[in-house]
């Protein structure tokens, strides 16, 4: 391949990537779906600004209690409580409607009369959805940290072994949970990718898309399957708590990262493979 048709591919991928996320970053539905999750934190700061005085302060899960003593500790809080469900199931939205979305429309092929190989599309639906989850757990950090310098203010982080740590270091540390709640869910971007070339019902695939996460989570919390634990999508999501301890266990945190990179692999040569193969008919 020449210079001038590398360029021209490169033209062509660039124009249809930004083509897909103006359209996933544009819709009404996934505008609402941002906002909503934005006022996770919010809310969540607001009340425990509000019982931090009552008898009420202190319950609730993990870290809940250290919020009001150092409004950083408002970011793991957030994504804590939105990992489980919440942040599962925008990634799903995004994923599961990248292609469903447009073959239930009747879009489809009329898409694939655009001078570019099906793979490249797939390329670009699939960074578009992990664009879209990625803007969604930054806005969640983000609502977290203002919300949090707000209403508790910073101060040196206390971590879960005792030491201290200054506050900058302390940012660093919710960036890398951040950064690390983001590339957990890369894994089931590619499952709902590879969903959403099976079927032109994107409700259908987001479903599925979903359960897949639960599923995957019941059976991590069954000691009769520890053996296949360490190879679950969910099993490593919450290892983000290294970044709360002194000497952070990299290793731990990098057979979370392998993990999801295995299902990215796996998931993605199979949406790769069924759709450039596919029949499209819609």
């Amino acid at each position: 391949m020449s210079r001038a048709e590398v360029a021209r591919h490169r033209g062509a991928f660039g124009r249809l990537l930004r083509s897909e996320l103006r359209l996933s970053l544009g819709r009404r539905r996934n505008q609402l779906l941002l906002v909503l999750l934005m006022s996770v934190p919010i809310l969540l700061g607001i009340v425990l600004a509000i019982v931090s005085d009552s008898a009420y302060a202190g319950q609730g899960p993990g870290f809940i209690d250290r919020v009001s003593g150092n409004g950083l500790f408002l970011v793991v809080t957030a994504l804590f409580l939105c990992a489980p469900f919440l942040l599962p199931l925008v990634t799903s939205i995004a994923a599961g409607d990248a292609i469903a979305g447009e073959a239930g429309a009747g879009t489809l092929r009329y898409l694939l009369v655009v001078p570019v190989r099906r793979g490249t599309l797939l390329a670009a639906k699939a960074i578009s959805a992990a664009t879209f989850m990625l803007l969604a757990v930054l806005l969640v950090t983000l609502a977290a940290l203002i919300t949090g310098g707000l209403l508790f203010g910073f101060s040196d982080l206390t971590l879960l072994s005792g030491q201290e740590i200054p506050v900058s270091a302390g940012l660093a540390r919710m960036l890398g949970v951040a950064a690390y709640v983001a590339m957990s869910l890369t894994g089931l971007v590619a499952v709902g990718l590879f969903f959403s070339t099976l079927s032109e019902v994107p409700v259908g695939v987001m479903a599925a898309t979903v359960v897949v996460a639960i599923v995957s989570t019941v059976l991590d919390s069954l000691p009769q399957l520890s053996a296949i634990h360490p190879y679950l999508l969910t099993h490593h999501w919450f290892d983000f708590a290294e970044f709360l301890r002194f000497e952070v266990s990299w290793s731990l945190l990098g057979q979370g990262l392998w993990v999801q990179l295995a299902w990215v692999a796996v998931f993605g040569s199979l949406a790769w493979a069924r759709f450039t193969t596919a029949d499209i008919t819609s």
